[in-house]
């Protein structure tokens, strides 16, 4: 995967296809910065505020597909945003498998090794870049020959990945997409090239 050609391996997107890709709101580990993979945890009430508030920007016009990473995080965060009923549950949008750094925060993990990056580095007995491009690379390839107006409910490192893939970067490329929890984010094309539209937009100016 990381030494492939800038290149996807998947078709290019149909002409006027849009891919809206939302990260799960507010929990209390994406505050602490504790890395959150499998551990199954809840909205924060303010979280939850923030998925409620998807509602009325998701409802302007339908989606021909919606899927939904199966943790409880992200089905809130969709159930929130009004989706939940058009969502089937895709477990390639599951969250990074940090393996053994499962819990810790970067300065912790870094501690331990000094200079650690998930986008390269990779989590001991957890998945490695390459394997998280792989399970991307199979959404997309389902996004693209679905067509149409797509939503995807996931989570921060397993989206960065999913946009670098995209527009054909590999996955450590992921590093250069910032990403907060419940911003709207857009993926499209510009003249049958994979393009971004729009990145990590928040629902309302910061106060």
């Amino acid at each position: 995967m990381e030494g492939q050609s800038l290149t996807t391996n998947q078709h290019d997107p149909a002409p006027g296809s849009e891919v809206i890709l939302i990260r799960h709101g507010e929990t209390e580990w994406s505050l602490s910065g504790q890395h959150t993979g499998s551990t199954d945890i809840p909205l924060t009430a303010r979280g939850e505020q923030a998925a409620s508030g998807l509602a009325p920007l998701l409802a302007a016009r339908p989606f021909s597909l919606v899927l939904c990473s199966p943790l409880q995080r992200a089905r809130r965060t969709c159930e929130l945003a009004g989706l939940a009923g058009e969502a089937c549950l895709e477990p390639d949008l599951a969250e990074w498998n940090y393996g053994a750094y499962e819990g810790l925060t970067t300065a912790q993990i870094q501690a331990r090794r000094p200079g650690w990056m998930v986008f390269r580095d990779g989590c001991p007995e957890g998945e490695s870049p390459a394997q998280v491009g792989e399970r991307v690379d199979r959404v997309i390839g389902r996004i693209r020959t679905n067509g149409g107006r797509v939503a995807l409910f996931a989570h921060g490192h397993l989206l960065r990945v999913l946009v670098a893939r995209w527009i054909g970067l590999t996955p450590s490329h992921g590093a250069h997409f910032l990403l907060d929890t419940a911003t709207l984010n857009v993926l499209s094309d510009y003249r049958g090239l994979p393009a971004v539209k729009c990145w990590n937009a928040p629902l309302a100016p910061e106060a």
